[in-house]
């Protein structure tokens, strides 16, 4: 039986977290079924001998992408894209291996509501944060809370979906072109495939956790490091964006630039100034 949804699962030396994640998808209530595809990028700490065994458990349920090499580049880009090419699903849920989801109504919610919004692609909710054993509400701007909108508008704020909240709609003939290669933010360049034309929308419902912890690649780093990371981001994928879209990363570009010369010289505006100048781009 064709699966209705594949739910998309990238791990790496996640032993403590990984069990979390799985059994939280293990526990959806849908009226379709799903499959689950672990991508596991040659982990060392006992991450692949337990995704081992639930595929044992669960063999009609679970598909793993079990890679020999660890992905070159960005910590977990191969791994995330040949395990989203095991996807046969028609739709596609997201979630890292430390971040887990909290309503077992979670898929059918998210697939019915795209089932019955023809004119939205991807399909996110609210999330909590979870650091040091505490939870807080992820924050995003209360403009597009129950509210369709564009790609456009991801570019001009920032990228507010908690990747562990989406469920997109497969599209026709569906490929990772060769530009996604290049992406250092995979989120945000797939989320400009896979929307096309049509809309993104928030469901209100909090249905998913994200934890922040050293061992994350975005919580692990630096503010420097972070702003840098999403100006790369704007330069390669400017290309490939429509003219609006353009006219909003060039704005965006200019702001990060401020920024990253105000970390570099935080006490001193003449120098900032001056490194400004030097941190000069194309766009």
């Amino acid at each position: 039986m064709n699966k209705k949804v594949s739910c998309h699962v990238i791990t790496y030396n996640q032993k403590d977290y990984i069990s979390n994640c799985i059994d939280s998808i293990l526990m959806q209530r849908t009226n379709f079924p799903i499959e689950i595809v672990i991508g596991d990028d040659n982990s060392t700490d006992g991450t692949r001998e337990i995704i081992k065994n639930y595929a044992y458990e669960y063999p009609d349920i679970i598909k793993l992408n079990l890679r020999e090499k660890r992905g070159m580049g960005l910590p977990g880009k191969q791994n995330f894209m040949t395990t989203l090419e095991m996807c046969s699903g028609e739709y596609i849920s997201l979630c890292e291996g430390d971040d887990y989801w909290t309503d077992p109504y979670k898929l059918q919610k998210q697939v019915d509501f795209l089932e019955a919004n023809q004119d939205c692609n991807i399909c996110f909710h609210r999330a909590n944060m979870l650091e040091k054993g505490e939870l807080r509400l992820h924050q995003m701007p209360q403009e597009f809370e129950s509210k369709p909108f564009k790609y456009i508008e991801l570019l001009e704020y920032f990228n507010f979906i908690m990747t562990a909240s989406v469920v997109f709609r497969k599209p026709e003939n569906f490929y990772l072109p060769k530009w996604f290669n290049t992406m250092l933010i995979g989120d945000m360049s797939l989320y400009k495939i896979v929307s096309g034309t049509k809309n993104i929308y928030c469901l209100p419902e909090i249905m998913s956790v994200y934890r922040i912890h050293d061992k994350g690649v975005w919580s692990g780093m630096d503010q420097m490091k972070s702003k840098k990371r999403y100006l790369e981001f704007y330069r390669s994928i400017f290309p490939v964006l429509d003219e609006n879209e353009k006219k909003v990363v060039r704005s965006k570009v200019k702001i990060v630039k401020q920024e990253i010369a105000r970390l570099k010289f935080p006490q001193n505006k003449f120098l900032s100034q001056i490194y400004l100048k030097y941190f000069s781009l194309k766009l």
